[in-house]
């Protein structure tokens, strides 16, 4: 099996990769990523050299590209994801995600390949009580979410239209290694390694389900092997938890990694107006894929988020080269006003 893996640069995917390549022996993996900001090949630098693995710095929507390539399936990480960059501009998260997406259909359907799109429980919205499943309507509040909504409505039209074979997956909130420094859980270990302020939107209670990105990768994988064509499947891992615990959390135990009393970084918590059109709380209900794939996540929050910060102690070099003036410009506009107030 080869494999076309796109966005492979980025976090999920690239453990993705690498647990596919430990996974299955047999499969060959090509890594097709446009490497923008959030693209890093030093996420696969421990496998670079595998003669099962292949990198190709390519976007999405070069169709002329995507058909020199050899594969036997596709599985679309692709995107651009962060909600803060889609409100400041909304133009490249429709390029990516739904330009881009329709190029990757484009090729599968000529070659009746098998295609597995990688959304977001983002696009459903935000919801006060209960939990959305694979039948909710979609109601996107931002313009990342609205971009991803739109490209799963791709996908479905391809499989109505075209009898593509292809599944989707939305997941909730990732953490875990190799995450950017935009992300929530990666910007509160390292902001608080820094003795940074921490940013907090509004009240800090804003709701979201975490699943350590090894669980979200097993479940990809699942769903890839054992899903039914022309399904959706919601993979979440029943941990929802306010904005504010998950930043205590962090504070708490990256101060007993550093020596500290409990209490000695909480000073850095800075409540700051709240993010345009913030969605309250996520929910998404995972007993579809629990019950049809067989597959449940295995990752204990707190044990994940201790893995979580060990690792991103471990590996200093890798964060201080990506904390760039590029990225830091972004911080500083984004957050910067904000954290005067």
């Amino acid at each position: 099996m080869k494999l076309l893996v796109t966005g492979g640069a980025g976090f999920i995917a690239s453990n993705y990769i690498r647990y596919v390549l430990s996974a299955h022996p047999g499969y060959r993996v090509i890594n097709l990523d446009k490497l923008t900001y959030a693209g890093n090949l030093e996420n696969l630098k421990d496998i670079e050299a595998s003669d099962r693995y292949t990198f190709i710095k390519g976007d999405i929507g070069d169709g002329e590209l995507l058909r020199k390539i050899e594969f036997d399936a596709i599985i679309n990480f692709a995107a651009e994801s962060h909600v803060d960059r889609s409100i400041l501009d909304a133009q490249p998260f429709l390029q990516t995600n739904v330009i881009g997406t329709c190029s990757l259909l484009e090729i599968a359907r000529q070659r009746g390949c098998v295609f597995l799109h990688i959304s977001t429980d983002e696009v459903y919205g935000s919801t006060p009580e209960g939990a959305f499943n694979e039948a909710s309507p979609l109601l996107p509040n931002s313009p990342y979410a609205a971009s991803k909504a739109s490209s799963d409505l791709l996908v479905r039209s391809y499989m109505e239209t075209h009898d593509l074979k292809a599944m989707i997956t939305r997941c909730s909130n990732n953490y875990g290694p190799y995450q950017f420094p935009e992300k929530l859980i990666p910007l509160v270990i390292l902001n608080a390694l820094n003795r940074k302020p921490i940013p907090v939107y509004g009240d800090g209670m804003n709701v979201r389900d975490w699943i350590y990105v090894m669980d979200h990768c097993r479940a990809v994988d699942a769903v890839f092997h054992n899903g039914a064509t022309g399904e959706i499947y919601n993979i979440g891992s029943r941990n929802e938890r306010p904005n504010i615990e998950i930043v205590k959390l962090i504070l708490r135990k990256v101060s007993e990694k550093l020596g500290l009393n409990e209490g000695d970084l909480m000073d850095l918590i800075t409540f700051v107006k709240d993010r345009k059109g913030h969605d309250r709380r996520y929910a998404i209900d995972p007993a579809k894929i629990e019950r049809d794939v067989r597959w449940k996540p295995e990752m204990d929050f707190e044990k994940g988020i201790t893995k979580t910060i060990e690792w991103y102690i471990s590996n200093k070099e890798w964060w201080q080269r990506i904390l760039t003036r590029e990225y830091m410009e972004y911080y500083t506009t984004q957050y910067g006003e904000r954290l005067k107030t």
